[in-house]
């Protein structure tokens, strides 16, 4: 028997292998727990800080986690069996009830032999009530990215058992998502999958495992605070949306319309002219000792480069210069309030980074430059499928950042009937409460000294207002898109010593790069692409991880927060899920994974 705590901080008690290996160990979990995708997660030792709590004087107050467990004692993973070959169906269509001819609930039955009953199900698929600011004031929250680094080292080895790597009998373990690449997430048969890492999102922004700007947290929490509302309603919720079209329906409607003659809205298309973009912008370059000015200029965006010109009348001369933003970071620099729109370009040049701003006149002029250089840092043009919704993505999170300040919210003050600071984390609300110390101090009117409670509310209620239509899990992913679009999204760090360096830096892991960061000031200095990686590999002796790049550019560090193993594994990982592909229904390749991740070769 296992004890996991999920990312919405469930508890689940059930049977595993501890002689499978863990990659292994994970997909029967998940099968059990109807999450689809297995790669994506993984499972962490968490260290003895992540359960540090302040200690309660109060002699009645009780720990409510050992009553409140799942217990999956009957999980099909006791027998050790192999999975059965009809886990998956082959389209996901989902299973009929072969009396009513109903679509069964397509969160129940994908897999044959889970012991997950309706009941069950429900409490994996549903938001978890909020919890108390006291209770969110006593969990461990990092404080620096050396902290954060200390909460990656206890991920397990994927290739070793269990049992080889110390685990015991009824421990407890975190279930988490390890890889920020979420691959094919569909709301008809994710319930489960989407409503976990909905939480897990919900708790990196209340525990500031990731940053995020005031504006920003009060979108999280107008979300939160939906969501909330939604799975506290007596509705059944269904999971289902009855427009939403079958893949296999959507295809052969896309077929007919092409047969006919028509245009289908097919990333197949053949576009001979990549789209360019041109306007003028207003660009800042960073050096010491002078003050932010912005200088405009006329800029062409084609393929994956920039170029800009001192006016539109020089536009068929030599440019001012000319940037490839292929493996660049790009960073939102924006205030929807203040009308500000800017870009923050990272770029990469042989001794660090090359930092400018960009800064834009309005939304959709920002949407399309920010796509564009969002798409060129990945490699991709303005060609490529995903533009026009990166592009609508952005605007529709700006949209959600357009606070109505006229409308009257008063009146609904008091239908906010949990805590307004649950929904934020505990500095944001120390923030607004030493505000009000601020104003009273200064002898401020009533208006203004209104309680840090009721001012929340006040603001959370007045972004709800842009999200208040939305079904259940539209909410949910888009809070997962808004927490995908935060800057330090996906990052994982580690502490490192690189070679020939004398001092301490953390290495960034995410889905497409490798970013080497200050650990002092935070600011990266190095970003490498794992499109560019040639190969890597440990040296076990010295345990250090050596990476060799395209242009006989290469580096090399030992890892001093963790073991080596957990980052090659992070790099080899991310390679692996990058192999994906719709095609290959639900198969996966193993001896792949174990392959680019092992190390032993």
């Amino acid at each position: 028997m296992l004890r996991l705590r999920l990312p919405n901080l469930k508890m689940v008690r059930l049977r595993v292998s501890f002689s499978a290996v863990v990659f292994k160990a994970v997909s029967d979990i998940c099968k059990t727990l109807n999450i689809r995708r297995s790669e994506e997660l993984s499972l962490l030792k968490p260290s003895g800080d992540y359960f540090k709590k302040k200690k309660k004087k109060d002699k009645n107050n009780k720990e409510p986690v050992i009553e409140d467990i799942l217990n999956l004692e009957s999980s099909p993973t006791a027998s050790g069996s192999p999975a059965s070959p009809g886990l998956y169906s082959k389209t996901m269509t989902p299973i009929y009830d072969p009396i009513s001819g109903t679509p069964a609930s397509s969160t129940m039955t994908w897999f044959s032999d889970s012991p997950l009953t309706e009941q069950n199900c429900s409490i994996l698929a549903f938001s978890q009530p909020p919890q108390s600011p006291e209770a969110l004031a006593d969990m461990y929250q990092p404080r620096s990215l050396i902290d954060k680094a200390k909460l990656n080292a206890g991920w397990l080895d994927s290739s070793r058992s269990l049992m080889e790597q110390g685990i015991h009998e009824d421990e407890q373990l975190l279930l988490r998502f390890k890889y920020y690449s979420f691959f094919d997430l569909n709301p008809k048969y994710d319930a489960v999958r989407i409503n976990q890492l909905y939480e897990q999102a919900r708790w990196a922004i209340l525990l500031e495992e990731i940053d995020c700007t005031e504006e920003e947290m009060l979108i999280f929490a107008a979300l939160q605070y939906h969501i909330s509302k939604l799975s506290l309603s007596a509705e059944v919720q269904d999971f289902t949306s009855e427009s939403e079209v079958d893949e296999i329906e959507a295809a052969l409607s896309n077929l007919e319309v092409t047969l006919e003659g028509g245009k289908a809205d097919s990333p197949l298309e053949d576009i001979t002219d990549i789209p360019t973009l041109a306007d003028n912008l207003k660009l800042f370059r960073p050096k010491k000792l002078l003050l932010k000015a912005f200088k405009q200029y006329w800029f062409v965006f084609k393929d994956t480069s920039i170029a800009y010109f001192k006016n539109k009348e020089l536009e068929q001369g030599e440019p001012v210069e000319k940037l490839n933003l292929r493996g660049c970071e790009v960073v939102p620099d924006v205030n929807v309030a203040g009308r500000k729109f800017g870009i923050k370009l990272l770029i990469p040049v042989a001794d660090g980074m090359n930092e400018m701003y960009l800064r834009c006149d309005h939304e959709n002029q920002y949407a399309q430059w920010m796509a564009a250089c969002t798409l060129a840092s990945k490699g991709k043009t303005m060609a490529d499928s995903s533009y026009q919704p990166e592009v609508l993505n952005i605007l529709s999170f700006l949209r959600m950042k357009n606070r109505n300040s006229a409308s009257q919210l008063t009146s609904s003050l008091e239908n906010m009937d949990v805590n307004p600071e649950c929904f934020v984390s505990p500095r944001c609300a120390k923030k607004h409460k030493s505000k009000q110390d601020d104003y009273r101090a200064a002898g401020a009117c009533e208006e203004r000294l209104m309680s840090v409670s009721a001012q929340l509310a006040a603001r959370i209620l007045e972004a709800h207002q842009n999200v208040a239509q939305m079904p259940l899990v539209e909410a949910k992913l888009r809070f997962i898109q808004a927490w995908q679009s935060l800057p330090e999204f996906g990052l994982t760090y580690y502490l490192v010593r690189f070679k020939g360096s004398k001092k301490d830096e953390i290495l960034g892991v995410s889905y497409n790069r490798l970013i080497k960061i200050d650990a002092a000031t935070g600011i990266p200095m190095t970003t490498w692409r794992f499109t560019n990686i040639k190969q890597w590999n440990v040296n076990w002796e010295t345990r250090q991880v050596v990476i060799e790049f395209d242009q006989n550019v290469s580096t090399a560090f030992t890892c001093l927060s963790a073991d080596c193993k957990i980052v090659h594994e992070y790099i080899g990982g991310y390679i692996f899920l990058s192999t994906r592909s719709k095609d290959q229904n639900e198969t996966l390749d193993e001896d792949l994974f174990h392959k680019l991740t092992g190390g032993q070769d």
